[in-house]
């Protein structure tokens, strides 16, 4: 009964949205005949992950976009590097930002015992992001299923791909042009930065050598610089040292995040870069005060992301182990 009660709610959204129930090759209830639980045993993994350790919400949500945005949701962050090849998760991008491997390995393994082949890497990653918003106080979204695994994974491709947290508007707003987003959804993606932890390394030029005229920038609101210098002292050689992204609510997924941006209290350089211009600044101030908004945009720019360059059909493959090639 619920399992019929979410179709039918998905189904409402996608026809609200005006999306089919085939997208890029993709379908909703891909996996209804051939492994009806796919969905349920990613859910419960992550269910049970969250449950022992909160931050893979953030972990995993951030693991599809660094997915999607290399070489398209194909599972390709999830490959391990080999003797011959430096995959993408070794790449300082990622490398120890990015968590949660092992809960898409339980899922995998879970999977493969009950529907050996079917279900691939790319798809439970795609569904684990989902129930890790869904699970953090969020909401839930679409996601349909097909994807297949990609065969790639090149570590050089991560810088070329992934936006810097150093980045400024114009940087950020190439960059998602690059995949096909608009700005808007660019702000609207950003607010993922709700929840999460950012390593002391990637905020340090903001505290200590912002430029030549201010060692700090002067875009950082000041008590909260004091309190980022005493968790990430100067000259620390802790490389896996690490800040909340949102002091107020870490492991919430809402929309204080804009709120925080409005403060001058984004982390990254990359968030106090929406209010440079007035029409992202005027974004940020709407959705900091209207969640209900900016969940629905940011629903449909995930549903969107899911779809980034997949493989569908008879390309690609269905890997026995989310790690490895076949």
């Amino acid at each position: 009964m619920e399992r019929k009660v979410e179709m039918v709610l998905v189904i409402f959204v996608l026809l609200s949205w005006g999306s089919g129930f085939i997208e890029a090759g993709l379908q909703m209830g891909f996996y209804s005949s051939s492994c009806p639980q796919a969905e349920m045993v990613v859910r419960a993994e992550v269910n049970m992950a969250l449950r022992n350790d909160v931050g893979f919400a953030a972990g995993l949500v951030r693991m599809q976009f660094h997915d999607c945005f290399v070489r398209g949701c194909d599972g390709s962050v999830l490959l391990d590097s080999t003797p011959t090849n430096k995959a993408e998760k070794d790449s300082p991008v990622n490398n120890p930002s990015l968590r949660g491997f092992e809960v898409i390995d339980r899922a995998k393994a879970r999977l493969e015992a009950a529907c050996k082949g079917t279900v691939s890497c790319a798809d439970i990653l795609a569904f684990a992001a989902r129930d890790s918003i869904a699970f953090s106080g969020g909401f839930g979204y679409p996601v349909l299923g097909g994807r297949r695994d990609g065969r790639v994974s090149i570590l050089s491709e991560t810088f070329l791909n992934l936006p810097s947290p150093n980045s400024n508007l114009s940087q950020l707003t190439e960059s998602f042009a690059n995949k096909g987003f608009s700005q808007d959804e660019m702000v609207t993606l950003s607010g993922a930065h709700t929840i999460g932890r950012a390593h002391c390394n990637t905020i340090s030029n903001r505290l200590y050598n912002f430029s030549s005229t201010d060692k700090q920038d002067p875009s950082l609101e000041p008590s909260l610089a004091t309190e980022l210098k005493q968790q990430c002292p100067q000259g620390s050689n802790d490389k896996i040292a690490v800040v909340p992204m949102n002091p107020r609510s870490s492991y919430t997924f809402d929309s204080t995040y804009y709120s925080n941006v409005l403060a001058m209290r984004g982390l990254f350089t990359s968030d106090e870069a929406l209010l440079t211009d007035p029409a992202t600044a005027n974004q940020v101030m709407m959705n900091a005060f209207d969640n209900s908004m900016w969940r629905n945009q940011f629903s449909r720019a995930m549903f969107k992301l899911s779809q980034l360059g997949v493989i569908t059909g008879t390309d690609g493959e269905i890997r026995l182990n989310c790690r490895v090639i076949n």
